[in-house]
């Protein structure tokens, strides 16, 4: 492995941490000398690109008293080996991927060591080991043949749909109401029991990805079990949600807000794009702090359609907002709090009652209603964004899409739209 190029030194300059990087290039040398370093572009699944160091090379495979050489391409984020690489099969013309737990039908390769990567607990050589490991027990390749023949594990996974009974066999296929949590700490915790709580789940699954703050909590939940609740650290573990909800967050004091934002978004490269494939028709939720801004990387990372990736928005402070109206100042309209999550944000009222199901009519305060929601707001004040208020929003959010409840709800979401009436419509959101 050769690091002495103009060309990865000019790369390797650029990466955060060089001399650590160094010294774990110089590890995987020693243990794999097979592996290749070159750079290149990598393009990201919200398109966007970034020069990066690259490994290629081939990890030996023993399969029914045979080996095989499984080639693959580690690509090296420029905060490695901090944050885990992205990596991927690389198969010859002779070969066919072989979609399964661990690989997806474009060659990403998912592994729990990935999701969990905590260096400098988890290196390239532990990684590579796990890989031998785990292809091993379900090889994601395989030769191409010029039959018509089904995998048998295709057929497998077809058979276990079907239920019999008295009544002859049918095919399960009806979806389950699913809801996973992805990130560990208060709010992780919060949204569980909220959730729990307040919806029908049939499964609810917690997973506590390593860059969460605190693991207490999900240590705790695997301590004292409860009903329908599963803790994992495995993100393979939420398929097929109907719900996701994403509380994963590097937010930090000690950091400014845009090294705060750019741990983020990295955070998410890692997890976003394989929850959207694990869990393709799921309504994804996103509680990451800045939330707005978080929810529109989610969206981009995802690629699912805007209406599936909603943010907790301004939703708690809406539910608020109507409380303290309707108990303290006696009115019987809904009203909202919508914008960005920060002191920017306003307040709208319905023209509409309570029980209407209709998609309501808001405009901002007039001379009649801003003194209303002056006097609203001010008794909201000091009321803070704790952990277990998010949670119950959250849950409250969760719910309506469940149950199909058409609640309004304020939230955020991609909303384009050149005026400002327009921009208060698009805000609300009924949740269906």
């Amino acid at each position: 492995m050769d690091l002495t190029s103009e060309q990865i030194q000019r790369i390797l300059s650029k990466y955060k941490f060089r001399d650590v990087a160094v010294e774990e290039l110089e590890k995987i040398n020693r243990i794999y000398p097979g592996m290749t370093l070159s750079t290149g572009t990598y393009t990201f699944s919200d398109s966007t690109q970034k020069d990066l160091l690259k490994l290629t090379g081939t990890i030996p495979v023993q399969y029914e008293g045979r080996s095989y050489n499984f080639p693959i391409q580690l690509w090296l984020l420029d905060s490695f080996p901090f944050t885990p690489p992205i990596c991927h099969l690389k198969p010859t013309s002779n070969m066919v991927i072989r979609e399964g737990k661990h690989v997806d039908a474009h060659g990403r390769i998912h592994l729990p060591g990935l999701h969990n990567w905590d260096h400098p607990k988890s290196s390239v050589v532990g990684l590579l080991n796990e890989m031998v490991t785990k292809f091993q027990e379900d090889p994601p390749l395989s030769s191409k043949t010029t039959t018509d023949k089904k995998d048998p594990h295709e057929l497998l996974a077809f058979v276990s749909n079907f239920r019999i009974s008295d009544g002859g066999i049918s095919h399960h296929d009806q979806p389950i109401n699913k809801v996973s949590v992805i990130g560990g700490g208060d709010l992780g915790m919060a949204s569980v029991m909220s959730i729990l709580s307040k919806c029908k789940v049939d499964k609810l699954v917690f997973i506590d990805v390593a860059e969460s703050s605190t693991k207490g909590g999900s240590t705790d939940l695997e301590i004292f079990s409860l009903p329908k609740v599963e803790v994992s650290r495995d993100i393979s573990a939420s398929a097929g949600s109907r719900v996701v909800v994403v509380t994963a967050n590097a937010w930090s004091s000690e950091q400014s807000y845009v090294t705060v934002v750019q741990t983020n978004v990295d955070l998410y490269r890692g997890i976003i794009p394989n929850l959207a494939r694990l869990s393709p028709s799921a309504v994804m939720l996103i509680a990451s702090q800045p939330v707005d801004i978080m929810t529109h990387v989610a969206w981009r990372q995802s690629g699912l359609p805007p209406t599936h990736v909603i943010g907790a928005g301004c939703n708690l402070d809406s539910e608020r907002l109507s409380h303290v109206m309707d108990i303290n100042l006696n009115t019987h309209k809904p009203a909202w709090v919508i914008g960005e999550l920060s002191d920017n944000k306003i307040a709208v009222m319905s023209n509409s009652g309570l029980n209407s199901s209709a998609s309501p009519e808001i405009a901002q305060g007039s001379s009649s209603t801003k003194p209303l929601l002056d006097r609203a707001f001010e008794i909201m004040k000091n009321r803070g964004q704790r952990s277990w208020s998010v949670g119950l929003s959250i849950a409250d959010i969760t719910n309506s899409v469940l149950t199909d409840k058409r609640k309004v709800h304020s939230v955020s979401t991609l909303a384009q739209v050149a005026t400002l009436s327009g921009l208060l419509l698009k805000q609300l959101i009924q949740i269906m």
